[in-house]
């Protein structure tokens, strides 16, 4: 049976489902993925607050406790030129040093994300006889990292399986008309432009 590992760039991901208008079901996106063999284990990236309030904390234990093995990395304030300060983290060299250092133990790696930085690490996993599959909204996946992945899975495309019900995040699309951005985030999902607006 094919093992499946299955790494997903929270940030990324969090940013898909606002500008889709619907959140995800991390369960059921490890359940949907765990089907197409045995999975080996699912890696779940996030930036988090320092200190860790609580309800960052809950949604990291959720996560944990649904089987992610959870990386994080606390967010830094940097000031640019102009004098505005944000609140960034980079969780990039996480996701690649274990879907490197793991690669004995998976013969498929699903990566949801679209972010084009990972072409390289998925070109090397691809020469080592590794099947890689990409997972994210056309809108936000690069195009180099579309081209090299063996397979190209639209979120849209499998809504019906990933979707949390009842649960909306504010669309892009729907501007003034969406629910106000602090009653829909689950906090450990903002992106950093986000946590800087808050």
């Amino acid at each position: 049976m094919e093992r499946i590992a299955l790494f997903i760039d929270g940030a990324n991901v969090y940013a898909a489902a606002k500008r889709l208008g619907w959140n995800f079901d991390h369960r059921k996106i490890l359940e949907h993925f765990a089907s197409f063999g045995r999975l080996y284990n699912a890696f779940y990236y996030t930036a988090v607050p320092y200190p860790m309030d609580d309800k960052q904390k809950r949604f990291i234990d959720a996560l944990t406790y649904m089987g992610y093995t959870v990386r994080t990395k606390p967010l830094r304030e940097l000031t640019d030129d102009a004098g505005e300060t944000h609140r960034r983290a980079n969780l990039d060299i996480e996701l690649v040093t274990d879907l490197l250092s793991t690669v004995d133990l998976y013969d498929s790696a699903v990566l949801l994300t679209g972010d084009g930085d990972f072409e390289r690490s998925v070109e090397v996993l691809r020469s080592k006889g590794k099947r890689v599959i990409v997972a994210s909204i056309p809108e936000m996946t690069s195009y180099e990292l579309r081209n090299v992945a063996d397979e190209y899975v639209d979120l849209k495309d499998i809504r019906a399986s990933v979707e949390r019900p009842g649960y909306r995040l504010p669309s892009e699309m729907r501007g003034a008309e969406a629910r106000p951005f602090y009653l829909s985030v689950p906090l450990g999902e903002e992106s950093d432009e986000e946590r800087t607006e808050r």
